[in-house]
């Protein structure tokens, strides 16, 4: 309809030698819209009758003009999607009562058996894997300080892990705002006391998942026995249910309140967040943990879309890698499971299938994606692409950190918090921390991809079984609200390793239901 008027108008400025300007851009609208014909008006007094209302359509033309615009864009995605960004669906499946939900860990009511001063003995624990794993673990260990009523000592970082990086606590988290913060709740102290640097650490890794119980008797007595004891792993050593209310508010406590970042690592942080947004004319980024790494491609197996020569190399790694148990594994078995990172071109797929457009801005939540044609293969569809490396391009910072993985994983933790929009497509321990984060600072927006349903689907498609219409549609709906960031309640599985992650969903136990509402980012 918008089309006819707009002819009508032209047809007007005909008559009254308009500008030459507007005829270019209706011109290019015909050829846009060439199934629809237009008729040429060649009755002058239809023409001035229309010219009573050149204003009106005035304003019609400057829309249409833009909408053609969009269209174009869309086009270039491969089909017409409505959804813009940051996603509408998700702002319209997201509910009110979400909002109602807020952070409730101030009042843990404290256990009167445990004394932040008057304990048992010391507990030194050491951190291992990667920063969020160590991160995760950290914050257990605070719990479970207080359940053995120990003193905790600063824990020691893994400097043995995949980056071999030998930052210590201090260089990544601030020492003084962490014994500060817990100082009412666990006695922090840097190192042993002098009194009892002698003394022989009982060391032993804890159980792992294990209950309250386990720590508030026997760990506890044997703390009481030896004054000093070492875990040897912090890792999943508590469960994730079935723990008192009072320790699950203790865990979102430390991990949300007590572990903060240093200054320089925030600063670099805030450095990634401002260039992101300049870059994007203040639009917003989303924040993608793609894990398309060389370790996590050769620890799962996973090759698909890799080249011989590139799968070969990985398999190469994983044999020689002392630590990794598993040697032989049918990676595409894995990929249809839906256990495998997407690969670059299934990203791409997905992002276009919810509605992304290619202008939008994408930071990679990762380290150096693998694979000759990975970058490229994104870039392709998605040419705003970002990392820390080409973000920090030329500076002292980047040269600095490059050498210590952990506190550039830090930075990324900062950057990925901060997004517009949050997606993740292999859960590990930074999918876990950062989802966390996210929805216990008000549900942003984050998409935890159904990754077995959309490999099933690529292959579908690949196979022309559908349509690509049809391919985005599939893929939108199988992606509830509850996989877009609202929220929905932690329940026990049947066994605790395949239980959902108490970091990356502390829902219901670290918040309380108001009946006021909350400014989000849905407002």
């Amino acid at each position: 309809m918008f089309v006819n008027k707009m002819k009508a108008l032209l047809s007007c400025q005909k008559h009254n030698h308009r500008s030459a300007e507007m005829k270019r851009k209706l011109l290019i609208l015909e050829e846009h819209n060439h199934r629809h014909r237009l008729q040429k008006f060649k009755n002058v007094g239809f023409c001035n009758m229309v010219c009573r209302w050149q204003l009106f359509f005035f304003i019609f033309i400057s829309t249409v003009i833009f909408f053609y615009s969009e269209i174009q864009d869309e086009e270039k995605v491969g089909f017409e999607v409505e959804v813009k960004f940051p996603l509408p669906m998700m702002r319209n499946d997201i509910g009110e009562k979400d909002k109602k939900y807020l952070p409730c860990i101030a009042d843990r009511n404290i256990p009167n058996n445990n004394d932040a001063i008057n304990n048992d003995g010391y507990l030194v624990i050491n951190a291992n894997g990667g920063l969020n794993q160590m991160r995760i673990g950290i914050c257990d260990m605070v719990a479970i300080a207080k359940m053995m009523n120990a003193s905790l000592v600063i824990p020691s970082m893994d400097g043995t892990s995949y980056w071999n990086d030998q930052s210590e606590f201090k260089d990544i988290f601030d020492v003084d705002h962490f014994i500060q913060t817990l100082q009412d709740e666990v006695q922090v102290v840097e190192s042993l006391p002098y009194e009892y640097s002698s003394i022989k650490p009982l060391k032993q890794p804890p159980i792992s998942y294990s209950k309250s119980d386990y720590y508030e008797k026997k760990m506890k007595e044997l703390l009481k026995e030896r004054k000093v004891v070492e875990f040897t792993h912090a890792d999943s050593r508590l469960a994730n249910n079935d723990i008192p209310p009072y320790y699950q508010k203790l865990r979102c406590f430390a991990n949300y309140e007590a572990l903060r970042f240093t200054e320089e690592i925030y600063d670099v942080g805030e450095m990634v967040f401002q260039r992101l947004m300049r870059r994007s004319n203040g639009k917003g980024y989303i924040a993608f943990h793609l894990r398309y790494e060389k370790d996590m491609l050769s620890f799962t197996g996973c090759n698909h879309n890799l080249t011989k020569w590139e799968a070969e190399e990985l398999d190469d790694m994983r044999r020689r890698n002392k630590r990794w148990k598993e040697k032989k594994i049918n990676g595409e078995k894995k990929r249809k499971e839906g256990k495998c990172p997407m690969s670059p071109r299934e990203t791409v797929l997905f992002l276009k299938a919810m509605g992304f457009q290619p202008n939008t801005h994408i930071y990679i939540v990762a380290g150096e994606l693998y694979g000759a044609n990975s970058i490229k293969t994104i870039t392709s569809e998605f040419p705003n692409l970002h990392t820390h490396q080409s973000v920090l391009a030329g500076t002292d910072q980047l040269k600095k950190f490059n050498r210590y993985q952990n506190r550039m994983a830090a930075v990324d933790y900062h950057v990925a918090v901060k997004s517009d929009v949050f997606i993740f497509s292999y859960n590990g321990n930074m999918a876990k921390a950062v989802q966390g984060y996210r929805r216990f600072h008000g549900f942003l927006p984050t998409i935890n991809p159904d990754i077995r349903m959309i490999i099933h689907l690529i292959d579908r498609l690949d196979n022309g079984e559908f349509s690509w219409n049809e391919f985005a549609s599939k893929v939108q709906s199988s992606h509830p609200p509850e996989r877009l960031g609202a929220a929905y309640e932690r329940k026990p599985g049947k066994i605790p390793k395949l239980e959902e992650n108490f970091y990356a969903n502390p829902f219901p136990d670290c918040f309380c239901y108001s009946n006021s509402s909350i400014q989000t980012i849905w407002d």
